[in-house]
């Protein structure tokens, strides 16, 4: 079970501002023209290989893309072109001066332990045990720093970037520092060699959380928004990605970063209620036996259909039922799939938020709960947030702007499968 989490709510940026043409602001035009030019090429060279920016935590994948088993990129090559804090007044006060400094530091050392890593892969060299914690502190470290620095200096806040990452937190010109890092971490979790795929992955998500809401006694309407969640979920522990490993764990792995634990148990669930799957749904429960049999002795988050399954009735199935209500009280799908994924970081909390009554003013202040969160990447970035003692879910639900991506891309997904099943049908 997750005690932390994988993504990102797109914020207006409010752009950078010039009074008069002096020198000064005429060479910071011309350096703002040449960094938008290089980021336009590495943007470019990024998009071949796709990008994830996820939240990482105990059990939920810190970031993942579809694995790559070689990627040299150019990047890396450009990473002395990436800018840190520039183009500031020349008048600073001490606080703004030292929250530059200290966020011009954690840029280089985030490229640093970027260009360490790249290396040791490149030359076959063995990682170090779990090689994406230092990359994930040290990406954590730039958000924040870069976040203290606009509380103090709001004039830095610029342009948009292409990860929908608030503008408060990310100076767009470091883009090719998190192409960078999500390509290592391709590379870092790919799945094992006998690792057993599914040709239909999302599908199966979609099916088995829609049978097991079925199951659990949820009418057609409210089955399919069950199976809507087990997509967002996939996407919040992988990105979307079966059979994958964890670099900055031992314990969690496979399709929904479940732990041994968890998944003995799911299988348990599983086992009592198949009887009735397959009186529901014949052919799923067919499907069911041809996978038990394939997975045999492999470990079962290996296998992408065991993994999900004994996954969604560990940790969901009981809670299944209340999506009637969770619905009525949280109408927007993402908020849905939100307050699930906060099932896998925070189980209890989101448990007792649920019985409450008032699920969004349920409120938190546990400082353990809260650092639960923060291991998440929520309330993590900048003192301001971490100085926070309490938060009430609607507090926590939008300051999950980190997996708004990932979770609009499971919905669109989700979408893009009953416009095909209509099709058929």
């Amino acid at each position: 079970m997750n005690d932390t989490t994988s993504i990102v709510a797109l914020d207006n940026r409010e752009r950078r501002r010039s009074v008069g043409l002096g020198a000064g602001v005429v060479a910071r035009i011309i350096d703002a023209v040449t960094s938008r030019a290089l980021a336009t090429t590495r943007a470019a060279a990024a998009f071949a290989v796709g990008f994830f920016f996820a939240p990482p935590g105990s059990n939920v994948i810190d970031t993942i893309a579809s694995p790559v088993t070689s990627f040299v990129p150019a990047i890396m090559d450009n990473l002395d072109y990436v800018s840190p804090a520039h183009g500031q007044p020349a008048a600073l006060t001490k606080s703004q001066s030292d929250a530059l400094d200290t966020y011009n530091k954690a840029v280089s050392d985030f490229k640093s332990i970027l260009s360490q890593r790249r290396a040791q892969i490149n030359s076959n060299q063995p990682l170090p045990n779990l090689p994406g914690q230092a990359l994930y502190l040290a990406r954590n470290n730039m958000i924040s720093a870069y976040k203290d620095l606009t509380d103090v200096l709001p004039s830095r806040i610029g342009r948009p970037n292409k990860f929908g990452i608030p503008p408060a937190y990310f100076d767009a010109e470091n883009e090719p520092l998190l192409d960078e890092y999500t390509a290592l971490f391709n590379i870092m979790q790919a799945p094992p060699a006998n690792a057993q795929n599914s040709n239909t992955p999302f599908d199966d998500v979609v099916d088995l959380g829609t049978v097991i809401g079925r199951v659990k006694g949820l009418d057609t309407e409210n089955a399919e928004i069950a199976g809507r969640i087990a997509l967002g979920l996939f996407f919040a522990e992988t990105n979307g990605n079966q059979n994958i490993g964890n670099a900055r764990s031992n314990k969690y792995k496979g399709s929904f970063q479940t732990g041994i634990s968890e998944d003995k148990n799911g299988r348990n669930k599983w086992a009592a209620i198949k009887k009735s799957i397959a009186a529901l749904n014949p052919a799923l429960s067919a499907r069911d036996d041809e996978e038990e049999a394939r997975v045999g002795k492999l470990d079962r988050r290996y296998n992408h259909w065991t993994a999900v399954k004994d996954a969604l009735v560990n940790a969901h199935a009981d809670l299944f039922p209340r999506i009637p209500t969770i619905a009525r009280a949280l109408p927007n799908p993402v908020d849905q799939m939100k307050l699930f994924e906060l099932i896998q970081i925070i189980p209890t909390p989101t448990k007792a938020a649920l019985k409450s009554g008032d699920v969004l003013k349920y409120e938190i202040a546990d400082p353990r709960i809260m650092g639960y969160l923060r291991n998440n990447s929520i309330f993590t970035f900048g003192k301001s947030n971490r100085a926070r003692t309490s938060a009430t879910f609607r507090e926590i639900l939008d300051a999950m702007w980190l997996f708004n991506d990932k979770f609009e891309r499971a919905l669109s997904k989700f979408n893009e499968i009953k416009a095909r099943q209509k099709v058929g049908n």
